[in-house]
């Protein structure tokens, strides 16, 4: 139920507003691997390491962490889109024909551009989600990736003129460009 004072469409609209990486929240249960795309994901303390993941309560995801106690988040790439839109959806095997890290248990997608392993320290209750506190066991990116983002109810990515400038200057010997100093650019 909603407070009187703040309308939920009204919250959602303004929510949109807040740019959010995009996730796959990722476990194993009963055997089976399990898996949702998430935004509401965030780091939370450095000593111990952890994060925070929170979790619609009638979703199966839901109820495959609070049995496992163990889960990986997964940070989509910008071009990743696709992955994000198939675990957001319900169906009976998200994971079929998704490349998986060979051993891993929590599943970690392979595509991911970082992850990170967690054992559940604590659930705490959010109104009809749940907020998980997850330990860090084990985290890793890849340099040099760019995230998916996710705004307004759509998704995208992080602009960056100086490599769209300099991909598009391939070839060119460039004096001074933005303050760099003299650098020659190879075309790819």
């Amino acid at each position: 139920m909603s407070d009187a004072n703040v309308d939920g469409l009204a919250f959602r609209e303004a929510i949109a507003h807040f740019a959010t990486g995009v996730t796959v929240v990722t476990t194993t249960y009963e055997g089976r691997p399990a898996g949702m795309t998430a935004s509401a994901v965030c780091s939370l303390s450095l000593e111990p390491v952890l994060l925070v993941v929170c979790i619609d309560n009638r979703l199966a995801t839901h109820k495959a962490i609070e049995a496992s106690k163990r889960f990986a988040v997964n940070v989509l790439g910008e071009r990743d889109e696709e992955l994000a839109r198939r675990f957001a959806r319900r169906a009976e095997d998200k994971f079929a024909g998704v490349a998986l890290v060979e051993g891993s248990d929590p599943p970690v997608l392979a595509r991911a551009i970082a992850h990170f392993v967690c054992t559940v320290e604590e659930r705490v209750p959010g109104g009809d989600h749940s907020i998980f506190i997850g330990k860090v066991s084990h985290c890793e990116a890849v340099p040099g990736r760019r995230p998916l983002l996710y705004y307004r109810s759509a998704f995208g990515a992080i602009r960056d003129p100086q490599a769209e400038f300099l991909e598009e200057a391939g070839g060119w010997d460039a004096g001074s460009v933005g303050g760099l100093g003299h650098f020659h650019v190879r075309p790819r």
